[in-house]
C-alpha cells in the first residue's frame, strides 16, 4: 500500500502536508506538526512519527556490516606482518646447515632418536620463513575478498535526526537536491524579525 500517497488519512485535525518525498517504496511526508516517515524495505516498523521540534536535520550517508570491515582489517594487519617477518628474517641461513647427525656415536648412548626429533625442528624452523609468506599471503588474499564483501553491502541511506530518540534510516537516493529539499521543509529557515526588517543603520550623529 502507498501510504505516502494516503498521508492525508493520517492527519490531525488542522494539520496540513507542507512536503512529501517518495523514496523507493517508502518516503518522508512533511506537515506542519509531525514528519511522517514510511520505511517498509528497512527492518523494524513500516512507519514513524516525529512531531516537528524533535526533529533536528536530515544527512545523507553510507552504512555497512562493521564485521566485514573488522574481519578483513584484521586480516590485513596479519597478512602484512607474516609476509613482512618472511621477508626479513631468513632462517634457512641461521639453522639449514646445522646436521646433528654423528652417526652411530648418538645411537651408542641412546640420544639417537631425540637427536632426530631435534633434527626435524631445525628444519621445519629452516622452512618457517617460507611458511611465514605462504600464510601472509592468503591472510592478505582473505582480506581483499572479506574488504570486497564489506564495500558491497554498504547502502546510501538517508537519516532523520531525531532528539532524544533513534535516528530514522531509510534508502537514500541518488539525487543531493531531494536531501536539501527534505531538510528545507523539516527545517525552514527562521523568517526575518520585525526589528531586523525595520533596523537601519545609525546616522551619525550631528555636530552640535
Amino acid at each position: 500500500m502507498d501510504w505516502v500517497a494516503r498521508a492525508e488519512s493520517l492527519l490531525y485535525d488542522g494539520e496540513v502536508i507542507e512536503a512529501d518525498v517518495r523514496l523507493d517504496r517508502g518516503g518522508v511526508v512533511v506537515t506542519s506538526h509531525r514528519v511522517l516517515v514510511f520505511t517498509p524495505d528497512r527492518e523494524g516498523s513500516n512507519y514513524r512519527q516525529v512531531d516537528r521540534p524533535n526533529v533536528e536535520g536530515v544527512d545523507a550517508t553510507t552504512s555497512g556490516d562493521w564485521s566485514f570491515l573488522e574481519l578483513g582489517v584484521k586480516a590485513l594487519v596479519v597478512g602484512i606482518v607474516l609476509v613482512a617477518a618472511g621477508m626479513t628474517v631468513s632462517l634457512d641461513s641461521l639453522v639449514g646447515n646445522v646436521s646433528l647427525d654423528s652417526g652411530g656415536a648418538a645411537s651408542a648412548v641412546g640420544i639417537g632418536g631425540m637427536l632426530g626429533i631435534l633434527q626435524t625442528m631445525l628444519t621445519l624452523m629452516a622452512q618457517l620463513d617460507d611458511l611465514m609468506r605462504l600464510f601472509g599471503g592468503l591472510a592478505l588474499a582473505f582480506a581483499a575478498v572479506v574488504l570486497g564483501v564489506y564495500l558491497w553491502s554498504r547502502d546510501r541511506l538517508l537519516v532523520v535526526r531525531v532528539a532524544g530518540d533513534d535516528d530514522i534510516e531509510l534508502a537514500a537516493p541518488d539525487d543531493e537536491s531531494v536531501v536539501e529539499q527534505i531538510e528545507a521543509a523539516i527545517v525552514p529557515e527562521a523568517p526575518p524579525t520585525d526589528a531586523e526588517e525595520t533596523a537601519q543603520p545609525p546616522p551619525d550623529d550631528p555636530l552640535p
